[in-house]
């Protein structure tokens, strides 16, 4: 039976990130994964006998038996998901976008070049335009396209809604962030049991400077950053998956707990409206109990690709206050990505 779905390749794929891409593209309608790229260390081996396995009990038949590639093959899948470690990703995803293919980058080396989108679909998909100038200034007939921080992506998706509706002028949010967020192994146990880490590296700045772009707005003379200020502290909890962020934010102007909950609860965008694979129905889902959301009952809505908000209140010195959750590595990272691909594939970007 010939398989007509687009082929894909798989860029860092026995690390936490590729590992998750390949789980999430198993039976995609619209993807499949052709190609698996590695470092030395696994390249010229069966990808099952190259990877621990870390996501369920079993790896996905499909990618069992695949050889994997090394960082200079030449690829023939015309699409690339790429969660190559920071220190290599520049080189390998510049080259591939040069020979014509789209990558979907997870890595943060291209998320704040002045002619790359950092994309959420729902928040600013219009930023895809500046894939025309990025080929015209780099002679690329592919391209790169990012997504964001973990962090960054589920607080972005809340305040969208409140961006559209009131205005915003200030936001300060404090992150406790899971451990899978560091990658595998990630955080040494005897620094996280019975504790947490006030400081994860650039997290605090990528958060305040990826916010801006993706709220900001793009035209033809490049991305004009918001005109909101954001402060982050960034912390690691000792929580496997799903990120919680506590979020205080002074809006246009005032406004009620109810009519924000009615905001994020109206809140829709291009991946709802063409009903991509990957979209959750709801975007952001608004818990009312007083002590959710929490990451062990909530962090797998909407198959871990919404942001789940609760204790929306009245914040005396900002506004307004709420707490958020989000899963790390299915929205937060590969699905993100995923989503991104199925965006670019209904807008006709891909060269396929």
């Amino acid at each position: 039976m010939t398989d007509n779905r687009i082929p894909v390749a798989i860029l860092g794929a026995t690390g936490n990130v590729g590992q998750r891409f390949i789980q999430l593209l198993q039976d995609h309608p619209w993807f499949r994964v052709a190609e698996l790229v590695a470092s030395e260390r696994s390249a010229g081996k069966k990808y099952e006998d190259a990877t621990v396995w870390r996501l369920g009990a079993d790896m996905p038949e499909g990618v069992r038996n695949l050889t994997v590639l090394d960082y200079n093959a030449e690829l023939q899948s015309p699409l690339a998901f790429s969660g190559l470690p920071s220190e290599v990703a520049e080189e390998i995803e510049g080259r591939l976008a040069a020979s014509g293919i789209a990558v979907v980058s997870n890595t943060a080396t291209h998320r704040m070049e002045p002619d790359v989108p950092l994309i959420i679909p729902e928040v600013n998909a219009d930023h895809l335009a500046a894939i025309k100038t990025q080929q015209v200034n780099r002679g690329w007939k592919g391209f790169i396209t990012t997504n964001s921080n973990c962090s960054v992506m589920h607080l972005a998706l809340t305040l969208k809604p409140l961006q559209d509706a009131f205005g915003l002028k200030s936001v300060l949010v404090t992150t406790l962030q899971a451990v899978s967020g560091a990658g595998y192994p990630g955080v040494p146990s005897l620094d996280m049991i019975d504790n947490v880490v006030p400081f994860i590296g650039s997290e605090e700045e990528k958060m305040e400077t990826e916010a801006m772009k993706m709220l900001g707005t793009y035209t033809s003379a490049g991305f004009q950053n918001a005109d909101f200020v954001l402060s982050a502290h960034c912390n690691r909890v000792p929580v496997r998956d799903g990120h919680t962020e506590c979020a205080s934010v002074s809006l246009g102007r005032e406004v009620s707990p109810e009519e924000v909950i009615a905001a994020f609860e109206a809140f829709r965008g291009l991946p709802q409206e063409y009903g991509l694979p990957s979209a959750p129905k709801r975007p952001i889902v608004v818990r009312r109990e007083e002590n959710r959301p929490q990451p062990q009952l909530d962090r797998d809505t909407e198959r871990g690709m919404a942001s789940v908000v609760g204790r929306v209140r009245p914040c005396p010195v900002l506004g307004i206050k709420y707490v958020l959750l989000g899963h790390n590595t299915i929205r937060g990272a590969a699905g993100a990505g995923i989503l991104n691909a199925e965006l670019l594939k209904e807008q006709g970007l891909l060269n396929i």
